[in-house]
């Protein structure tokens, strides 16, 4: 394999989630490892089936989709105008980062000894660094843990688990592959999750894990002894209710609880003698465990919580009619589509396998999410898109996007800068445009680390949860894409059990007025939880807000120009696109920098210092024109994917 193949397919969307290149009601295709069922499918007639799942619309994509345009004059012209900006775009944020500029002085008590040419680095991000400094730490957790699991499976082989499942069972599944075995496979997976997560929960929590078992437990509960028609709403409040209370109660402190809730068994602060004394509660606060403050971590794990209560509450509805026999489903071979929407059996949602989902290790700490279905059929069969080869370059390229961020942070000094808040005045236009720019591009990948760490260990573990970015953060010009690209599992999440029990966006060919009003209020609704989830602050529900208003122009643009009516006239349909791409790029940039980077004061001085000018106005509409260019670009790659027969949406 010639090094440039090798990068094609490194970063091909193939490697990155196989979910990108097969239909979601198609079963996952896979390569070059060994199955534990020998009977299925090539890899060739996997494809096949998923074209005929699709009935030909990969065919109608690649009719649809006009000639490519990467060798045509208009483009050649957008090739120099990358070569001359992305340079700039990097000086200019290296060059206000170097210790001669007059603000360094500002913020270099921010910085800390970097291992790059010298350099000092850029680790003032709090959540950031909490993942850059254990990173050692989890390199040998990823090892260690997949080590464990074949040791367990090494003493205790599926050959030894009982029992045979009936004639009628084996019937049920409609599956190639033995039902008793795969039984056999979930519950040796499902314990081994049960009793790492425990030891892994008590090592990060300590004592605090006493407390997300507690919530664990209500929870349960409330899935499986409030009345049926009313688990869904008070699944809703118990975990929107337990938001507020980890915020307001940060974490519940045992030297709270005793002195306030139980002060009979609680000794007092100071003793008679003057002498200081701990009370039993502040003991147990001093063993926290690596993360003392569970409660910042808990929000990824109330979805999961959600996800269970729901799955099992619309499982109940389902007993009466299988979706296995109804349609004869093979289970060793599910698509991803079908393993989220086919229920578990109905034993299957007992106590044990609700604490190995939430608690499941590799995922537990930040995602990706999966839904409680998905995590049961995973436990069965071994998804086909787990493959030694495509994980291993998964794992690279996590490598690369590690490698790429600890270059940024020794050379781009953009969170640092920010969080001092300097003379706003000093900089350019063009250098506070590059450092709001930069700022986002850092957010991007700080939280792309982290989702690709842990889906990274998933994989090797043989769980293959959703990738959660899709696109570079600078490969975006949709709003309503953008939501589908980044944080994608969440933004899954959210349409499964918020968005479409609401009831979504209706019917699009029979919407009233009132439909579309309900539309929008349903939209905001879900930004509204999103905001509050991310972090109960006034600046990030601002920025939910910003969300919900900055989507109107890019739907109210698409009643005023549908592209039917521009068939004849393709490429100035393409141009006025991508002039309100470039204005929901500013829009979109604008929200995010309000809500995770310099907040609504500091957003006031970059806009000030960009605009307040003459030439920072001369220079905005250069900029303008430079985005105008990129989302040209976008424009093409998108139509690139379409005609290889993939449509992302994003």
């Amino acid at each position: 394999m010639s090094l440039l193949h090798y990068a094609q397919k490194l970063f091909s969307l193939d490697t990155l989630d196989t979910r990108f290149t097969t239909s979601s009601r198609a079963p996952s295709k896979t390569t070059d490892n060994t199955q534990l069922d020998p009977a299925k499918s090539s890899t060739k007639e996997a494809e096949t089936n998923a074209r005929q799942q699709s009935g030909g619309k990969s065919t109608a994509l690649q009719d649809a989709v006009s000639p490519a345009l990467w060798r045509t004059p208009e483009f050649y012209s957008y090739y120099v105008i990358f070569l001359v900006c992305v340079p700039l775009m990097f000086k200019a944020v290296y060059d206000i980062s170097k210790p001669s500029h007059p603000n360094y002085q500002n913020y270099v008590d921010l910085l800390s000894p970097g291992w790059i040419s010298g350099r000092m680095v850029d680790n003032s991000d709090n959540q950031y660094s909490t993942f850059r400094d254990n990173v050692p730490y989890m390199f040998i957790l990823v090892v260690v843990h997949p080590l464990l699991r074949r040791l367990y499976e090494a003493i205790y082989p599926l050959k030894d688990m009982p029992p045979k499942a009936s004639p009628m069972q084996e019937q049920k599944s409609n599956s190639t592959f033995p039902l008793e075995l795969a039984q056999a496979r979930m519950k040796r997976r499902v314990t081994f999750d049960f009793y790492f997560a425990l030891i892994f929960l008590c090592a990060l929590h300590g004592f605090s894990a006493l407390k997300v078992l507690f919530i664990l437990y209500t929870n349960f509960l409330v899935a499986k002894r409030v009345p049926r028609q009313y688990v869904v709403a008070a699944t809703w409040i118990f975990n929107i209710g337990i938001l507020f209370a980890n915020e307001l109660g940060k974490g519940y402190p045992y030297s709270t609880i005793a002195t306030s809730i139980l002060p009979w068994s609680a000794t007092p602060d100071v003793d008679i003698d003057g002498k200081s004394r701990t009370n039993w509660g502040s003991t147990l606060d001093t063993y926290g465990g690596l993360v003392p403050r569970w409660e910042i971590l808990f929000n990824i794990t109330v979805l999961r919580l959600i996800s269970f209560n729901l799955d099992y509450t619309w499982s109940l509805d389902r007993e009466r009619s299988s979706p296995v026999e109804k349609k004869q489903l093979d289970l060793a071979n599910l698509s991803d589509r079908e393993r989220i929407d086919t229920p578990a059996q109905h034993q299957d949602y007992s106590f044990r396998n609700y604490l190995a989902y939430v608690l499941y290790s590799p995922l537990y700490l930040a995602g990706p999410i999966i839904t409680f279905n998905d995590y049961i059929s995973q436990a069965h069969y071994t998804p086909r898109s787990v493959t030694t080869r495509r994980t291993i370059m998964y794992g690279v390229r996590f490598l690369i996007c590690l490698l790429t961020m600890e270059v940024m942070l020794h050379f781009i000094y953009a969170i640092a800068i920010s969080k001092a808040q300097p003379a706003w005045e000093v900089y350019t236009p063009f250098q506070l445009s590059m450092l709001g720019y930069f700022n986002l591009h850092l957010i991007w990948l700080k939280l792309l680390l982290p989702w690709r760490f842990f889906r990274f260990w998933a994989l090797l573990d043989g769980v293959d949860p959703p990738e959660n970015m899709v696109r570079c953060m600078s490969d975006n010009y949709s709003t309503l894409a953008f939501w589908r690209a980044w944080h994608r599992s969440f933004n899954q999440w959210i349409v499964r059990y918020l968005y479409i029990p609401l009831g979504g966006s209706g019917r699009s060919q029979t919407r009233s007025n009132w439909d579309k009003i309900r539309a929008g209020l349903n939209f905001l609704a879900v930004f509204m939880f999103v905001a509050l989830w991310h972090d109960i602050q006034l600046r990030v529900l601002m920025w939910g807000w910003l969300i919900s208003l900055f989507v109107l122009p890019e739907v109210l643009a698409g009643f005023l120009f549908p592209k039917k009516r521009w068939q004849s006239h393709k490429t100035a349909y393409r141009w006025i696109c991508g002039v309100g791409a470039v204005g929901n790029i500013l829009m979109m940039m604008a929200a995010n920098l309000v809500g995770f980077a310099v907040g609504l004061d500091g957003l006031q001085g970059l806009v000030h210092g960009i605009v307040g000018s003459y030439s920072g106005l001369v220079f905005l509409a250069t900029a303008c024109v430079a985005l105008f260019v990129g989302v040209q670009v976008m424009f093409e790659t998108r139509a690139e994917e379409q005609r290889q027969g993939i449509r992302m949406k994003c």
